[in-house]
This record gives structure tokens, sequence and C-alpha cells, in this order.
């Protein structure tokens, strides 16, 4: 159910991220979590998780809040804000893949998506690829539309093996008409075991070109350059590691770069007037 107290919002999209097999490095989780601190979201619903989790693998927490314990429970949970200087409302899901009933569950969001209205759905998602850590994340996207398709330059997604939560809600959206992308980084197999906040931050870079919209960065610059350095740190104690990373190094530079040309060019420059727009409104003196 939702809240009763939200108003009809305007435009809204849906961003959102699952736990699970589909958020490596936990980056996608993180961007959702980011997004709903840096704009204050505020929870307007979650799932019932009796009917999809199994409480072995996820369990319920416990907490001491004001000398009261309290039972949390593992589900999926919505929250709305409106971007300062931004004309549409945001709705952020972070969940967690469900254990049981999958098609029941992408049937209760897709319940959500019309109660609210939503326009758009943005799926964001992590993988483990041989990529290396030394380089710009690699972020690929899919989607059904064929608007979003032309708009965003997108490839057909020619996958075929397994799939999560991210790709069966995507299936879920193109067969009720939803508009939806799916964002996914990849994240050096090597490293997996570390939060990843630099592909945390790839991913908010394509929320923020996708929406046309400056997302605030707070310290997650700072702690993906200290995550690059502890993983400089950490290949650099086998020499095998360093060896076959200074190969993905390799691989890497002799592939066409998508930093080099005009379209990145382009993109980053915009995403600079943004922010220095959004300084100048937040009471900042513009720059000269």
């Amino acid at each position: 159910m939702i809240e009763q107290d939200v108003p009809e919002l305007t435009e809204p999209v849906l961003v959102a991220g699952f736990e699970g097999w589909n958020d490596a490095g936990e980056a996608a989780t993180a961007a959702i979590e980011h997004l709903e601190q840096m704009w204050s979201a505020r929870p307007i619903a979650a799932i019932d998780p009796e009917d999809y989790y199994d409480f072995q693998v996820n369990r319920p927490t416990v907490t001491m809040v004001e000398g009261v314990r309290t039972i949390t429970w593992p589900t999926s949970r919505l929250s709305v804000c409106r971007p300062p200087g931004w004309e549409r409302d945001l709705v952020l899901l972070r969940g967690i893949e469900p254990s049981i009933h999958w098609q029941a569950f992408t049937g209760e969001l897709l319940n959500y998506c019309r109660t609210l209205g939503i326009q758009l759905v943005v799926n964001l998602g992590a993988l483990l690829a041989e990529s290396p850590h030394s380089r710009p994340v690699p972020i690929s996207g899919t989607t059904s539309d064929p608007e979003l398709e032309e708009r965003l330059a997108l490839e057909p997604s020619r996958y075929e093996g397994p799939t999560g939560i991210v790709g069966v809600f995507q299936d879920a959206c193109a067969k009720a008409g939803v508009p939806a992308v799916s964002f996914w980084a990849a994240i050096p197999h090597y490293v997996a075991s570390m939060p990843c906040p630099k592909a945390t931050l790839a991913l908010l870079r394509r929320v923020e070109d996708l929406l046309d919209l400056a997302v605030p960065l707070g310290d997650l610059p700072a702690r993906a350059k200290a995550w690059q350095q502890s993983a400089d740190e950490l290949t650099a104690e086998d020499s095998d590691v360093a060896e076959y990373v200074k190969q993905l190094e390799d691989a890497k530079d002799t592939a066409d770069l998508p930093e080099a040309s005009g379209e990145f060019i382009a993109r980053e420059f915009e995403r600079y007037l943004r922010r220095r727009h959004e300084q100048g409104e937040g009471g900042s003196p513009k720059p000269s």
C-alpha cells in the first residue's frame, strides 16, 4: 500500500537497484542509497516480505531504538523525492532480489508503477567482468523501447544465459508497456570482495546524462579514489595478478576508447555546466 498522504507526482521516474546477484561491489544499491541521502527521500511503501524472501538467507535484524528492541525485516522499499531545480519527481526503489515468486514480485512492482504514474523505469545493476580497476568503469545499457534505444544509442542485447531480478523486471516493464532502461557497471572480478564506489559513481553519471539532472556527489569521488588506491595495493602484492591486470589494461587501451570521442567530451561539458548552474542556485557564487 502507498502511504495515503503521498500527493500526485509529476512525471515521475523510478530508479531501482537490488541487492544480490545483480549488485556486484554493492554498486547499484549504493547508488540508490546515495540518492536517498542526497535528496532526503521520504519512504512511501514497502513490499510485504513474507511471500518473497527466505529469511534463513536474508535474515531480519534486531536494533535498539531508544531502549526499545525492534526487528527490521528484509524487503524492498520505495521512497520519493523532488531534486532541487527539477520539474519531475523521483521514486527510488532499494530492494532485495526475491528468493521465490519472482513473477508475483514484479507484478507488485508494476502495480506500484501504475499507481504512482511512473513514466520511465531506470534499473541499475553491476556484474563481475574482466575489466581493469585502473581504467574508467565500463557501463553498458539495454532497453526494449525503440525510442530509448535510438536516443541513447544503445546496441540491442544479444545476451543469453541466467538472469537476475533486474532482467526479469526489465522484461516485465516491456510487456506492460512501461519504458525501461537498465545500466550495468562492469566490476573487476579480482577485487570483487570490496564495495566499489567507483562503479557507483559511474552509474550515477549515466543517471545524470539520461535525466539531464545534476546529482550531488558528496564524498563519493574521494571514496572512489581511495578504492582505486586500495585496488592498486592489492594487485601489486601478487605478481601474477599484477601481470594479469597489465594485460587487461593493454587490451583496454588498444580498443576504441569512448573517453576520446566527441560524444564523451560533449557529455562531460554538459555535466560541468549543470553542476555550475546548481552551485549558483544553491547560494554559492557563480564562477566568473
